[in-house]
């Protein structure tokens, strides 16, 4: 069972031990971590506290997936025109 609450997509980057992540379901959520599991654990917690910021702020809350999706995938680069 994916213990997310949203969405997830880790990069992987030419380095063998750096990946980043995100969430297209939460705006600003963006992290980093060592291997796959660790971005799974920093995500896990880091959402958590990343609601708990925008509740602060008074900010609105993305309603939850209710079918979360982890994607693992090459870094995308990033175009500009």
């Amino acid at each position: 069972m994916i213990e997310l609450q949203y969405s997830l997509i880790i990069e992987a980057t030419e380095e063998p031990d750096y990946f980043g992540f995100y969430s297209p379901d939460l705006p600003g959520f963006t992290g980093i971590g060592h291997s796959i599991e660790d971005c799974l654990y920093k995500a896990k917690w880091g959402m958590v506290e990343h609601i708990n910021l925008l509740k602060k702020q008074g900010l609105p809350i993305p309603p939850l997936n209710p079918n979360p999706r982890i994607i693992i995938q090459n870094e995308q680069e990033l175009v500009v025109a």
